[in-house]
């Protein structure tokens, strides 16, 4: 059945000179028939370089609104428009104007996964890899205001040394994982690494090799001489870790890091979408000019490499 769903995707890609992006969180055969696969950011930047007049964005709606806001002239569909982020949700662009009153001055650093018009009302945007860099890089005479995920940014604020104000929004999958979650597997495989996302709470960090985003941990371990990982993070990325790396072995810090938004993409629904074009994420001109600038601001401040 799967195979008649996917040479059928292969059509309409065709049809609609489309190209399919899936995050690492996807389901697996959503993650197999994609052209790319990666972070949110990466993805955006990956559709903006292409030449496909349609992106299919298999994720959650903030990062099909990123893609929409990098690449205004093309037609950008999300499969489920149900498929949101409770962590994005978090802030509204009237709280952070509420909060901004309040710190005149401050610089305000948003999390890549917050919606087009909180993103709007920041100086900076920011992915979980270079939040650090980026961050130490600000004026030292400047406060800053960061939001959503104050698990984030409270991993930033310690590797920085900055005083930062933190917005009180966190990941539900990301916070279900706990250190002696991560305590039980490592004593089953106790020569494994442990690689755990920042938007897990401080307490993991005590119990982790490494604290990497989605890209990063895929980069890690296909360089590490290591072969065995525990991960923390969302499970789908272990699809792509155990893909990329056959001869290595990986294990789920928590079953429980399971985010039901980003499981809602169905091969069926993708071949909808391309079907009827449907459903189209779009960003008034206004919100994608002054969102532009926060994510331009973050490009420019960490050069290409």
């Amino acid at each position: 059945m799967s195979s008649h769903i996917e040479e059928k995707i292969e059509r309409l890609k065709q049809f609609r000179n489309a190209v399919i992006l899936a995050h690492n969180y996807q389901i697996p055969e959503v993650q197999d028939i994609a052209d790319f696969v990666g972070d949110s950011l990466g993805l955006s930047v990956q559709a903006a370089a292409t030449q496909a007049d349609t992106i299919v964005f298999c994720g959650v709606l903030f990062m099909a609104e990123t893609a929409a806001i990098l690449s205004p002239q093309k037609n950008v569909l999300l499969p489920d428009l149900e498929a949101g982020c409770p962590m994005a949700d978090m802030i509204t662009a009237a709280q952070l104007r509420e909060l901004k009153a309040k710190h005149p001055g401050a610089l305000t650093v948003c999390y890549v996964n917050t919606p087009a018009e909180v993103k709007a009302e920041c100086d900076y945007c920011c992915t979980s890899s270079n939040a650090v860099e980026l961050v130490n890089r600000l004026p030292e005479d400047k406060e800053i205001i960061f939001v959503p995920d104050k698990h984030l940014g409270q991993y930033v604020a310690d590797q920085t040394g900055r005083d930062m104000i933190l917005w009180p929004g966190y990941c539900p999958t990301h916070v279900r994982i706990t250190e002696d979650d991560i305590r039980k597997v490592k004593q089953e495989h106790p020569d494994a690494l442990v690689l755990a996302h920042p938007e897990c709470g401080r307490a993991v960090y005590d119990v982790t090799d490494e604290m990497l985003s989605t890209g990063q941990m895929i980069k890690f371990a296909k360089q590490s001489s290591n072969s065995k990982f525990i991960i923390a993070t969302e499970l789908g990325i272990l699809h792509t870790l155990k893909k990329q790396n056959p001869d290595k072995e990986f294990f789920a810090a928590s079953e429980a890091a399971v985010c039901p938004n980003m499981k809602k993409i169905t091969l069926e629904k993708v071949a909808w979408s391309l079907e009827d074009n449907q459903f189209q994420v779009k960003v008034n001109e206004e919100i994608t000019s002054r969102a532009r600038k926060a994510l331009d601001r973050m490009l420019e401040v960490l050069p290409a490499k």
